[in-house]
């Protein structure tokens, strides 16, 4: 049988969502847990998403297979018996043998969150990044509405893998202000390049302190060459909010999204 888990974590004290054998991560402290669980029969976990190290989730998708056939409540709750703290599972659905959380998915939900008042807030420092220039989230979003479409992403791809593709849809990018003063970046796309998110976002936040333009982010998409966004926002702002799959997958489970 083959399960799929909701799965949210606080990504401060992880160094990533994938498996890495010297290292903490989500996918690694799932896996001990199903171990725990199910013993030698539990498969590995596969991830809608990959997560870098500071990166959090509130609807990440991961599935695993058993031979050992349990409720799906008694499995969630298993499962969070044996997780640590910062992350747990909210929901557990029966999926078919050939679900693939990540070739299956069809749209990946991220939110950037920015704290650009005098004083950084020290309830939230783990979630938000926080700037000391005042934004004009404005011209802000107009900038973002540029990373809509089908783009060659390249001049904001970590140059980790000069061979890997770089070309993604881009379903919707916005920046506005929330009701508690925060600038929000939510962007849905089919995939993303690693790191782009994150240097979207700086290009972003030069685009409304004044010290860049939106013609500069222009340039960026529209003629893009490898790791000229050098800038790159930090982690902890950026969160994985929702994996979108087609309806006759996701009625079998509901992922969770917080506005």
């Amino acid at each position: 049988m083959r399960f799929a888990l909701v799965v949210e974590y606080d990504g401060t004290d992880f160094s990533g969502s994938q498996y890495q054998t010297n290292a903490r991560t989500v996918q690694g402290e799932l896996e001990h847990a199903a171990r725990a669980v199910f013993g030698d029969d539990a498969g590995r976990m596969r991830l809608a998403s990959r997560t870098d190290a500071g990166v959090h989730a509130i609807g990440q998708i991961a599935a695993f297979d058993t031979h050992i056939g349990k409720p799906a409540t008694e499995i969630r709750n298993a499962l969070n018996g044996n997780l640590p703290r910062d992350l747990r599972v909210h929901n557990v659905a029966a999926v078919s043998d050939d679900f693939d959380p990540r070739r299956d998915a069809i749209a990946r939900d991220y939110r950037y969150v920015i704290n650009d008042a005098e004083t950084a807030s020290p309830l939230h420092r783990r979630t938000e990044y926080h700037v000391r220039q005042s934004l004009d989230e404005s011209v802000m979003d107009e900038a973002a509405k540029l990373f809509e479409g089908v783009h060659d992403f390249a001049s904001f791809a970590a140059a980790t893998n000069e061979e890997a593709p770089t070309v993604r849809r881009v379903d919707s990018a916005r920046v506005y202000r929330r009701s508690d003063g925060r600038v929000v970046f939510d962007v849905r796309a089919n995939a993303f390049v690693r790191q782009q998110i994150r240097r979207m976002v700086a290009a972003l936040i030069s685009v409304g302190n004044g010290s860049s333009s939106i013609r500069r982010v222009d340039d960026l998409v529209s003629v893009p060459k490898r790791n000229s966004a050098t800038q790159n926002a930090p982690p902890h702002g950026l969160t994985l909010m929702r994996i979108t799959y087609a309806p006759e997958i996701s009625n079998r489970f509901s992922t969770q999204f917080h506005e």
